[in-house]
């Protein structure tokens, strides 16, 4: 299960690259007034990493530590319009109702049907 956690790719990253991540995350921080894409692209091509292990070592460092915004359908759409809302809650009771077993899940911040 993705639960967001971006330290879940701290093993991978050190194994590929030689260095823990304390050592990436030192690099970064002589970097900090450099905007996102310019940190993604140091990692990227001085370094040969992935777009998501700098990712996830670009976030960290700027104090993102889960990549998950919401744990519920009701969390995500408790900023959307009311209209909206109520349209996609109806849509998901309705297919639940049509496909009894499956259930709301919540993969890269949007709510998905899921069956087993």
């Amino acid at each position: 299960m993705n639960d967001g956690d971006r330290t879940r790719h701290w093993p991978a990253i050190e194994a590929r690259h030689g260095q823990p991540v304390a050592h990436w995350l030192r690099l970064l921080a002589e970097r900090e007034d450099r905007r996102y894409p310019d940190q993604i692209a140091y990692l990227r091509e001085e370094h040969g990493f992935s777009q998501a292990h700098a990712n996830a070592i670009v976030m960290f460092a700027r104090g993102s530590a889960t990549a998950r915004r919401f744990a519920t359908l009701d969390d995500y759409l408790a900023d959307q319009h009311p209209t909206g809302a109520s349209t996609v809650r109806r849509m998901f009771e309705g297919l639940q109702e049509r496909h009894p077993g499956t259930t709301v899940t919540l993969a890269w911040n949007h709510p998905f049907l899921t069956m087993d």
